[in-house]
């Protein structure tokens, strides 16, 4: 999400705002979340900085639900509806969100981004290949060659490694291109080597002909 407030910030946008389904983390660890378990606490990133530096406060807006997006008369978003929510546990002691009755709100909106974090890649495209994944659901394929398990296929970049920035998804596309031309030239030898053995076998037949 930070990267999506940082970039509409250069681009000029006069407002943002950050919207967030989940309660606001503890600025300390909470006591079902030590060490060493990743600390889930409340941090501010440079895109949180330069929204505070720019507009006077940090855009994130939390325990917010959008219901859903409202349009202008060319189908072009206009503004999300949105409704307060409130985490609380059921019986069975998982926590759920109840809306706040009476909390309704319209946000005028020109652009809306969805930044809900990366769960892995599309599964559709493992399963339909059977491409092997890791415990992360991320397509295996070792650093440098980047080939799978399945002949000819390749992956790079976040598909590959996980969530990450884009300058490793660069760097991994270039050499996995790299890779992919050794790939398919590899191919296009072998058909060329395959040729010139079959025109050397007729050229003997040729001349075993003659010779008889």
């Amino acid at each position: 999400g930070t990267d999506c407030i940082g970039t509409s910030i250069r681009h000029g946008c006069t407002n943002i705002v950050n919207l967030e389904l989940l309660p606001q983390p503890p600025r300390t660890r909470a006591p079902g979340n030590p060490w060493p378990q990743w600390p889930r606490i409340f941090r501010v990133d440079y895109g949180h900085q330069e929204a505070a530096t720019k507009f006077g406060k940090d855009p994130r807006s939390y325990e917010v639900l959008t219901k859903r997006f409202v349009g202008d008369e060319n189908g072009n978003v206009k503004a999300l509806e949105v409704i307060r929510v409130r985490w609380e546990k059921d019986a069975s002691g998982k926590f759920q969100f109840k809306e706040i009755e009476g909390s309704e709100e319209m946000i005028e909106a020109d652009l809306v981004l969805l930044a809900m974090g990366f769960l892995g890649p599309e599964s559709t495209l493992s399963e339909k290949l059977g491409l092997e994944q890791d415990n992360r659901s991320n397509f295996k394929a070792d650093y440098g060659r980047f080939s799978t398990n399945v002949d000819g296929v390749f992956a790079a970049g976040d598909c590959r490694r996980g969530q990450s920035l884009v300058v490793w998804a660069i760097s991994e596309g270039r050499q996995a291109a790299s890779q992919v031309d050794k790939y398919l030239m590899r191919d296009g030898q072998d058909n060329t080597t395959s040729l010139v053995e079959r025109g050397k076998r007729q050229q003997d037949s040729s001349k075993q002909t003659v010779m008889t």
